[in-house]
């Protein structure tokens, strides 16, 4: 499903002030720029996030380590589907995995998943309805 759009109105339309004219670019540039290749490397790995139940497992797996099976349960899929949406997160250096018998546990080694899953559920995440957060009825 794609990103709904986000409403706009002219009216409430945000300021942008125009850049300063200037002989170069490097003076209107405040921070370097992240080389083209690096920034292939994060689309990609943003592809492999760009999916509703590896998104699902990542929440899952932001707290505790989590096996296959939990994980296929909580998406509602079968367990070699989950372990292929596993592997690809792996591969991509988000996850790392244990084994314990038959048991397979994963979980987040990269340090700003958190923080890139944290941005996704302030802008997508459900937000409390304010009537009904007090129980108060008005």
């Amino acid at each position: 499903m794609p990103c709904p759009p986000l409403p706009y109105s002219p009216k409430n339309a945000p300021r942008i002030d125009p850049i300063p004219e200037s002989n170069s670019m490097a003076s209107t540039t405040p921070t370097q720029l992240t080389s083209l290749e690096a920034l292939g490397q994060a689309a990609e790995c943003l592809k492999v996030l760009a999916h509703p139940h590896r998104l699902r497992m990542l929440q899952m797996l932001k707290s505790q380590q989590v096996t296959v099976t939990q994980l296929a349960e909580a998406c509602q899929i079968p367990t070699p589907m989950a372990s292929e949406h596993l592997r690809l997160m792996q591969r991509c250096g988000f996850l790392s995995s244990r084994r314990e018998g038959r048991k397979v546990f994963y979980q987040i080694i990269e340090p700003h998943l958190k923080n890139i899953l944290q941005c996704i559920e302030d802008r997508f995440g459900e937000k409390p309805n304010p009537s009904h957060s007090s129980g108060l009825v008005t």
